[in-house]
């Protein structure tokens, strides 16, 4: 099969390239500077060098890559990002994840390519209501902080837009909170911030969170190549845990102190209304649907081994 992976040298592309390669496929990975286009290469993939945001370019791409299906892993974050001023952060990732989808999908309606795989994300999303571990069934937050607005219009958008296709199979991977090397959660600034104690529990800490290791990311996109009807597929971890059991638990990983607790409204004049949204009132999400139908498997099944495991180096 004939494969355009877009974003093939991103957190989740560089390791779906391979895992494709060596599936047997032939693969075409999408870079948006030359100088990254050798790493695609050295993974016995061919590739391609184009702007996510150029329409033109993105459609002489994926017509002459022919391929079969796309997976779209395109983000921009740039480094750090600071948490708040969240959707400033997000904003590049935003548009490709409307711009860059629509170039996606009319290219790869010029091309006839029968399947389109999208990374979304399953974390705060969901709405703060009902259970704490969710379906995909289940709404997404109909009234969200300010902050989180623009980013969940965008999500809203690819979901809506990739799931609604009648002529291109639409398959939506909501990815949970990526941890693993090249990810951010245990790079130096979020360890120190631990270590110092400037990562307080807030409130009851009670908002659930869902984490995946960044390498089954690429192996659930992967699996969703042969596998699982059109729609949506929650891709974490199995187990879903609040934030006052897992941020201790890592705290104590890097040899830490217990974090502080702090008030609800103290943390929102610290830190704004969306950090204290997810870290108390979040919703996790169940990996049922995509064990059943993609019959994909975490292999890092618990974020209490994964981060051992990840910290172990």
């Amino acid at each position: 099969m004939r494969i355009f992976v877009a974003g093939a040298t991103g957190a989740v592309g560089v390791r779906l390239v391979p895992l494709l390669v060596s599936a047997g496929h032939a693969v075409v990975g999408l870079t948006r500077t030359q100088a990254k286009a050798d790493m695609i290469r050295r993974a016995g993939a061919e590739p391609v060098v184009a702007d996510g945001l150029d329409g033109a370019a993105i459609r002489q791409a994926v017509v002459g890559a022919k391929p079969d299906v796309i997976i779209h892993e395109m983000t921009s974050l740039g480094g750090a990002i600071d948490m708040q001023k969240f959707d400033r952060a997000f904003a590049a990732s935003n548009r490709l994840r409307t711009e860059g989808l629509d170039h996606l999908i009319a290219a790869a309606r010029a091309a006839g390519v029968r399947r389109l795989i999208a990374q979304s994300f399953c974390g705060w999303p969901y709405a703060h209501t009902g259970d704490p571990v969710k379906s995909e069934s289940d709404p997404l937050d109909p009234d969200p902080p300010r902050e989180l607005r623009r980013s969940l219009d965008a999500i809203k958008y690819l979901e809506r837009t990739v799931t609604g296709l009648s002529d291109i199979e639409g398959v939506v991977l909501r990815y949970g909170a990526f941890y693993g090397p090249g990810t951010g959660l245990f790079d130096g600034p979020m360890l120190d911030e631990l270590r110092r104690r400037r990562v307080p529990l807030i409130g009851d800490a009670n908002g659930w969170w869902s984490f995946l290791h960044i390498d089954d990311a690429a192996t659930a996109a992967a699996a969703a190549v042969d596998h699982g009807a059109p729609g949506i597929y929650n891709i974490v971890d199995d187990e879903p845990a609040p934030v006052r059991e897992w941020l201790p638990a890592l705290a104590a990983l890097v040899g830490a102190k217990a974090p502080w607790r702090v008030p609800r409204w103290l943390a929102r004049i610290m830190a704004g209304e969306h950090i204290v949204t997810m870290m108390t009132e979040n919703r996790a999400g169940s990996n049922a649907k995509a064990k059943r139908d993609l019959l994909w498997r975490p292999a890092h099944a618990s974020w209490r081994q994964g981060f051992a495991d990840v910290l172990k180096g």
